[in-house]
């Protein structure tokens, strides 16, 4: 393992990259695991507020990234081990700004509601990008494992923009790990671009629904056959592990406990001339004159 860690981490350049990955991860771990306490009224380190305003763990996530990215760009050619550091300060960064990347996104705090899930989708893409990268693939270019171009000449450029324009096309046919992945592994675009489009992707309403110039029933009656097929336990199973990981988003936040005190009831004093006797906390009758 060691000899494995300094042959394609340390000799490749690669140490950074492996911070990088390294943070991204424990970050995004210690915070669901602190938002989950939080969720749960277990006293932790709890939320952070000035005043009345809660000030979200995005906030401190921009300021890393910035940090960690501003110190990168200094200390690049200074050295291997604060360029290291830089990334992981930029890898927490990246954690704590992609894990309310739905707040950003909706401009509205829906990080319990169902479309808070597409933070931990938009974590779970950071990773894989990043795990891939450390294994020396290279997005959009006919490359192997150890970086060796497939060819010279026009060959690279054109793996290029042929590569580019099946992950457009997967994109657009709704497929997006597909897409995604398929930056890495062109196989994936090939099958991608070429399978039917899902039902709601803005390919499967160009050209399969009726609203299309050439509306093709038979295409659309086949995306719905396997959507409902085969699509369905997939995403249920993606659901299963991002709540195993990130917590339940379709259950609303407890409420806040109340609190009873309690408290001496004083009656208030009489005002000055006013013709009642009070006994006992209760007005008497005026007195006779």
């Amino acid at each position: 393992m060691t000899d494995w860690f300094h042959e394609r981490i340390i000799e490749a350049h690669r140490l950074p990259l492996f911070c990088f990955f390294v943070a991204l991860i424990t970050a995004f771990v210690f915070t669901r695991v602190n938002v989950r306490l939080i969720r749960a009224r277990v006293r932790w380190l709890g939320n952070v507020s000035v005043g009345e305003m809660h000030i979200h763990h995005v906030v401190f996530g921009v300021v890393l990234t910035l940090l960690g990215g501003v110190a990168g760009l200094v200390l690049s050619d200074v050295s291997t081990g604060w360029y290291s550091f830089s990334s992981a300060v930029f890898g927490v960064g990246a954690a704590l700004v992609l894990d309310e990347f739905a707040l950003i996104l909706h401009l509205r705090d829906v990080y319990w509601q169902e479309e808070g899930r597409t933070s931990v989708d938009a974590v779970f893409v950071a990773i894989a990008a990043t795990g891939l990268l450390l294994l020396g693939l290279r997005p959009l270019a006919w490359n192997g494992a150890d970086g060796a171009e497939a060819g010279g000449g026009w060959k690279a450029p054109a793996f290029l923009v042929v590569n580019l324009v099946f992950a457009v096309v997967t994109l657009l046919k709704g497929k997006i790990w597909s897409g995604l992945l398929g930056l890495f592994v062109p196989p994936l675009l090939y099958v991608g671009a070429v399978r039917v489009a899902r039902p709601g992707s803005p390919w499967a309403r160009w050209c399969y629904s009726e609203r299309a110039r050439r509306p093709r029933p038979r295409l659309m009656a086949r995306a719905l056959h396997r959507e409902e097929r085969w699509r369905r336990p997939v995403i249920r199973a993606k659901i299963a592990v991002q709540e195993f990981v990130s917590g339940r988003h379709d259950l609303p936040a407890p409420a806040l406990p109340v609190r009873h005190s309690r408290r001496r009831v004083v009656s208030p004093r009489p005002r000055a001339g006013a013709d009642h006797t009070v006994r006992h906390g209760r007005p008497g009758r005026p007195r006779a004159r």
